[in-house]
């Protein structure tokens, strides 16, 4: 399937013997990214066009300034483009207000950030938890969900602890379990493993990959390393802008080279 094919269901199965297509989680259609600083325009993303289907396990990569933050923060509806349209469940975010592009971010996106992004003095059923006090789910109910998430990455023995009485990797666990508790269509990891070390990392994408394995959680990861871009099913690299590579959505692809993904790792420590 190809990043630039228009939305749609795909065909059921019939006499040709095919199969339905997975659900489309999200799609962007000539998305463009424009800001203004001091009075000159500045283009983050030139016009991408991609799609990623429910179920997916997608890597995002390319050097320092070539869109894949700016791209990633539309996906999860912390921006909205310039320009271009941008479907997060089938609807459109421009045509949002922002109490209701919050509840889809809430409800349809879950995120686990580099830097961990919890609340240092709250126990980790707590942290967990908060995505669905704004949803207005009950105390108890809350809890309950709170601790299958803790569960699901293998902390439930760490409920009560703040993230100051947890390793770096349980940290992101607890992030993740975060993510996970409003059961979302897409995850999206913006260097899940950057301030992990090599065991803790791997622990890390072990968890994401069973989580897209079992659940039908879409993951899509933003990465500089090549050794993690390589462990998806799908790449999608990124540069000045515009989407240079897609490896599409056949499952049975071979990811891209290494060699090539080093490039632009090299690219961006430069």
């Amino acid at each position: 399937m190809s990043a630039q094919e228009p939305a749609g269901s795909g065909a059921g199965p019939g006499s040709n013997g095919t199969q339905p297509r997975a659900a489309v989680a999200i799609e962007a259609r000539d998305v463009r990214r424009v800001y203004r600083l001091d009075g000159v325009e500045v283009a983050a993303l030139r016009g991408v066009s991609l799609r990623i289907e429910e179920g997916e396990y997608v890597a995002i990569t390319g050097p320092s300034g070539s869109g894949k933050s700016t791209l990633m923060h539309l996906l999860g509806c912390l921006d909205r483009p310039s320009s271009g349209e941008l479907l997060i469940d089938g609807r459109d975010i421009a045509r949002l207000g922002d109490a209701d592009l919050a509840q889809l971010r809430n409800e349809a996106i879950g995120f686990v950030f580099q830097s961990f992004q919890l609340l240092a003095r709250t126990p980790a059923v707590d942290n967990v938890a908060l995505p669905l006090v704004y949803r207005g789910v009950g105390r108890a109910e809350r809890r309950r969900r709170a601790i299958a998430a803790l569960e699901a990455v293998h902390l439930e023995h760490r409920l009560r602890h703040r993230p100051t009485q947890l390793s770096g990797g349980e940290q992101q666990r607890v992030a993740i379990a975060r993510a996970l508790v409003g059961e979302p269509r897409v995850l999206l990891a913006d260097e899940p493993t950057g301030n992990l070390d090599t065991v803790n990392g791997e622990e890390v994408m072990a968890i994401l990959e069973r989580l897209n394995r079992e659940r039908g959680v879409a993951v899509v990861l933003v990465t500089h390393e090549a050794e993690i871009a390589a462990r998806a099913r799908r790449l999608i690299r990124i540069r000045d802008g515009v989407v240079v590579e897609d490896t599409g959505t056949d499952r049975a692809a071979p990811p891209v080279a290494a060699t090539d993904l080093a490039r632009d790792v090299k690219a961006a420590q430069e």
